[in-house]
């Protein structure tokens, strides 16, 4: 199953309601979640940019977008984004794959990128 990072900020109505009425947010999503097949692993009130972040595995990316756009409808969330995450081994798999692809990284770039490498050289000579 894949895994998601969610995060979200509410509306000053959203925590308005949960103010005069406090619930655990984490708690509602997760029966939405299983419904789509997945399960929250973890999940957390914050502060910051974004007022609740949960891991949760999903089937797939069609899932995600359904909760995002299920969550997104309901008024409460003022921003959310939903971030696809690599296991260590996934992550592994995907740089393997990448390391054999040979992508031309463009030619006005190369002549900085050699300079740079020349001046770390430069520097740790010193």
């Amino acid at each position: 199953m894949a895994h998601f990072l969610l995060q979200a900020s509410y509306t000053s109505a959203a925590w308005a309601a949960l103010a005069r009425e406090p619930e655990d947010r984490v708690a509602a999503i997760k029966p939405v979640i299983e419904r789509l097949g997945g399960r929250v692993v973890t999940g957390y009130l914050s502060f910051g940019e974004y007022d609740i972040v949960a891991i949760v595995e999903l089937p797939n990316s069609v899932s995600a977008a359904a909760f995002s756009m299920a969550s997104s409808g309901g008024g409460a969330i003022r921003v959310r984004k939903t971030t696809p995450l690599l296991t260590p081994e996934e992550a592994r798999q995907a740089m393997q794959l990448a390391g054999g692809t040979a992508y031309p990284v463009p030619h006005a770039l190369q002549s900085e990128l050699a300079q740079e490498a020349a001046n770390l050289v430069a520097s740790v000579g010193e």
